[in-house]
């Protein structure tokens, strides 16, 4: 898969099939666009690549949005590997790009510079400056541009409409199980060991810790957990939040690795979530915390 940081691709790649969308999570519904713009490349002979911008548009326009994504940017790209597009062209959101025009974004860069002969959206699909541009403002150039603007029915599980949106709650109110499958694999963070306290090593439960960063936070408290690094994968048990039992300020999720003792500072830990156990709360002591601790370790190894 070749990746492009605008919208100058090569010849090759040019006369394409090209699906559009933030892509945050990648779940079932853009499996599904993808899958059915993948299939049409394959009918007609010719490219299938993806849009997808960065930073996520929201968070560009609205600095208030921290916690928002489900997948990092390194992890959506390596969602795409997997999907293996022939090309995925990532356009740096900024305020050169947000001020294009609608008409602009279609006839510069979707006709001139990608010369797309399939377009896949979603049907609220909005783009140009103020969001003045929908699928009518592409049914529009149509005919004059010669190209196919396609809207594939939405993903629906017990008729509800699978988005993003959709999944970012899920993961807020800790439906772990239901996220994974609409995710079509285990919703996962990545990150950095930071400097933690060692108060779990106190009391004999060593834990790795974790900032969030610009992830959706999942709903507080203790989840079963597979963690990934370059050197081991291993089950263990994480709990994401405040630590309210040793008056913590930060959140972050702590992970007690099964099997690990070692300092990892400084390392990379992919952290998959398999199933919410229960909610962070407040113990009277560190006594009652790690009786509750042994409890979950044992719910989290069971299948």
């Amino acid at each position: 898969m070749k990746i492009y940081y605008d919208a100058n691709i090569s010849y090759r790649h040019r006369k394409c099939v090209l699906a559009i969308g933030n892509f945050d999570g990648i779940h079932l519904g853009h499996l599904k666009v993808i899958k059915e713009a993948k299939k049409k490349a394959k009918d007609k002979k010719l490219s299938f690549g993806a849009m997808s911008f960065e930073p996520v548009p929201v968070m560009f326009f609205n600095k208030n949005v921290k916690n928002h994504r489900i997948n990092s940017y390194d992890q959506k790209i390596k969602q795409f590997k997997k999907l293996k597009l022939d090309f995925l062209i990532l356009i740096k959101f900024n305020k050169k790009f947000s001020s294009l025009t609608a008409e602009s974004f279609v006839k510069d860069i979707i006709h001139k510079k990608i010369n797309c002969k399939y377009l896949y959206v979603s049907k609220n699909f909005k783009f140009g400056n103020k969001r003045k541009g929908s699928v009518q403002t592409l049914k529009k150039f149509e005919n004059k541009l010669k190209f196919k603007n396609i809207i594939t029915k939405p993903y629906k599980k017990k008729n509800k409409i699978i988005s993003s949106t959709y999944i970012r709650k899920k993961i807020q109110g800790g439906k772990i199980t239901e996220v994974n499958k609409l995710l079509n694999r285990q919703w996962s963070v990545e990150g950095k060991v930071v400097q933690g306290k060692k108060r779990g090593r106190k009391i004999g439960f060593p834990t790795c810790n974790l900032r969030l960063h610009e992830y959706v936070i999942p709903k507080l408290g203790v989840y079963s957990v597979k963690v990934k690094s370059v050197h081991f994968t291993k089950n263990g048990i994480a709990n994401v939040g405040y630590r309210p039992t040793f008056n913590g300020q930060n959140l972050l999720l702590e992970i007690n690795i099964f099997g690990i003792n070692k300092n990892l500072y400084n390392k990379v830990l992919n952290v998959s979530f398999k199933k919410f156990i229960r909610p962070e709360k407040k113990f009277k002591s560190y006594k009652h915390l790690k009786k509750q601790i042994k409890l979950d370790i044992i719910k989290a190894k069971q299948k």
